[in-house]
């Protein structure tokens, strides 16, 4: 059974999460720190959102719904976040931060926000998609291709529970598996 860190139990949870798991790989591997501008898309219930802001300098999140914002915005609150600005917006059509280090897709047809998210990133600056399945990937690659992104890269975090007792260890039943695939990728 997996713990989570203390910040993400006071987090309300509405629509499906970004895991912890997919969160620390998010922020290892875009290099996200303390002077890092990150916009966020797909808020959702916002664990990535205010995840990223107990780093960053700067936190934009981007949903099309109210309801979720809401959410977001209670999870915000819950932290004492104030780097954090939560918008109601349509990636596909326009993001108006510029010169950002990170964007972060997770909603249907990511691959659509990529020319926006190409626009508002600094060179070298870093793109991830969070896609459920293997064909959204496929399609989120194409587009990053087109683009010109470079060191695209297509990773699949899995957590195996171990099981550990005094007549020796081996791996549970159970454990934490597919989620997502992340896509990363950088700006030319």
């Amino acid at each position: 059974m997996f713990i989570y860190p203390k910040m993400y139990r006071k987090l309300k949870r509405g629509p499906q999460v970004i895991l912890p798991k997919d969160i620390g790989i998010i922020i290892a591997y875009t290099g996200a720190n303390k002077q890092s501008v990150c916009v966020d898309a797909g808020t959702g219930s916002g664990w990535l959102a205010v995840s990223l802001a107990s780093i960053a300098h700067k936190v934009y999140s981007y949903d099309l719904r109210e309801d979720f914002l809401e959410i977001a915005k209670k999870n915000k609150e819950a932290l004492g976040l104030e780097n954090l600005t939560l918008k109601k917006g349509d990636v596909t059509k326009k993001i108006t931060e510029k010169n950002v280090d990170i964007v972060t897709l997770d909603l249907p047809g990511s691959e659509k926000a990529l020319k926006n998210a190409h626009k508002a990133l600094k060179k070298d600056g870093s793109v991830v998609g969070y896609l459920p399945n293997a064909e959204q990937v496929k399609k989120f690659v194409s587009a990053l291709n087109k683009l010109k992104f470079y060191d695209v890269y297509t990773v699949e975090v899995i957590v195996r529970d171990i099981l550990v007792r005094k007549e020796g260890m081996r791996p549970t039943n159970t454990g934490l598996w597919h989620t997502a695939y992340l896509v990363f990728a950088r700006k030319a």
